[in-house]
């Protein structure tokens, strides 16, 4: 989670990450932003987000995000 932290907060470091819930309902992250997560994802934790789950619910927050990372890892 921490490094998942580390690069939400190198994009924005004036959110808090921490406790943010709505990232994409509140356009904190926009559609670039995404963009970059999902290829810093790929790099740092050798997961692949399928088209499928690239949608608002998986990235609203930084723990639903995290689960998404979590699942995908062990498949």
């Amino acid at each position: 989670m921490e490094e998942l932290l580390e690069i939400l907060t190198d994009m924005h470091p004036d959110v808090d990450f921490t406790t943010a819930t709505n990232l994409v309902d509140d356009r904190i992250l926009d559609s670039l932003d995404i963009v970059s997560l999902i290829t810093e994802i790929d790099d740092q934790f050798d997961v692949v987000i399928p088209p499928e789950e690239i949608i608002p619910e998986n990235f609203n927050s930084a723990e639903a995000l995290f689960e998404l990372i979590t699942r995908l890892e062990e498949e």
